[in-house]
């Protein structure tokens, strides 16, 4: 009765169900696949140090602009005492 019913039962089945439970992974490694790993490893550390080399240089350009701003500032604050002192003598 048992063999019957599993029998009816695979039956039923579609038959890609059966083959795509072994197709999905594969445990076998590829020849060459830690080779590759490896230079993935150096290829990801090299994007990594581009990346943080433009993020830096990024920065340095932020703070040099603010660092004029802060120049043009100061000037106009100077100029604004020299006058101020200048009044002050009058």
């Amino acid at each position: 009765m048992l063999a019957r019913i599993s029998l009816s039962t695979a039956r039923r089945l579609p038959a890609s169900t059966v083959v795509l439970g072994s197709r999905f992974m594969s445990n076998v490694r590829s020849d060459g696949s830690v080779a590759s790993s490896k230079e993935f490893g150096k290829r990801e550390a090299a994007q990594e140090t581009e990346y943080v080399r433009k993020h830096e240089a990024e920065l340095l350009r932020k703070l040099k602009s603010e660092i004029e701003a802060k120049k043009a500032e100061l000037a106009a604050l100077e100029l604004q005492h020299a006058e101020t002192e200048k009044k002050k003598e009058q």
